[in-house]
């Protein structure tokens, strides 16, 4: 049974910590943390960086509280400002040269590693490897956060239809990024980029339907609604 602290909404906490109350911003960092962490994660290589942006995002949030509007959500607030430290720290590391900063998540990392114990995990990584930052984040806000396109497009600062063009594009590439390895695994496998694979794909509206033989996870994430 959850404790009363638990069933207080985030918004309730967010004004009785503008009115004062550390306690209640302590609570939030709670419930945020982990989830605030594992969306930085994804824009870095290094485990001190993500920690670091982490930490500033709700050293941030406590010190602008004042100007989160207790109406809407404090969730979408909060990954607003952790997307602009991510942007924030990219652009104070860049190279002198204009040279692009890696993307990639150092699987060899053990807090990596240990975010990929499960199958959609594994998916992620994939994700994360293929995909633009942008895209990548849309992906992640609606399926792992499980935002609104409205949401998204808030944290984003892109429009709603915009958001959707990054969802359709980032599912399509990730779902040729998924059957290109298990073409390279499988011998006579078909590439997503084929003709005849091409064919399998039903559009609907903005549904993508998905050959039987990916794994549950791929498919639940290829083929729901947006």
């Amino acid at each position: 049974m959850p404790t009363e602290t638990q069933t207080i909404l985030d918004e309730k906490l967010a004004g009785q910590a503008q009115a004062g109350s550390l306690s209640d911003f302590e609570e939030l960092v709670h419930r945020y943390e982990w989830r605030i962490f594992r969306f930085v994660a994804n824009s870095f290589r290094n485990l001190a960086d993500a920690q670091e942006v982490t930490q500033e995002t709700f050293v941030s949030a406590y010190l602008n509280l004042q100007q989160f509007d207790v109406n809407r959500s404090f969730a979408t607030w909060l990954f607003i400002i952790a997307r602009r430290k991510c942007i924030d720290r990219h652009r104070a590391a860049r190279p002198a040269t204009g040279e692009e900063i890696p993307e990639l998540t150092d699987l060899a990392d053990p807090a990596a590693l240990m975010m990929q114990r499960e199958a959609e995990q594994d998916l992620w990584a994939t994700a994360r490897r293929s995909l633009p930052e942008l895209h990548f984040h849309a992906l992640w806000l609606k399926y792992a956060e499980e935002m609104s396109i409205q949401q998204i497009a808030r944290v984003l600062r892109k429009t709603q239809v915009h958001v959707k063009v990054l969802l359709f594009r980032a599912r399509t590439r990730l779902a040729r990024e998924l059957e290109s390895q298990r073409a390279n695994e499988q011998s006579g496998g078909t590439s997503y980029s084929s003709p005849k694979f091409l064919g399998t794909f039903e559009k609907s509206g903005t549904r993508l339907t998905r050959p039987a033989r990916l794994n549950e996870p791929s498919k639940r994430l290829l083929s729901a609604e947006l």
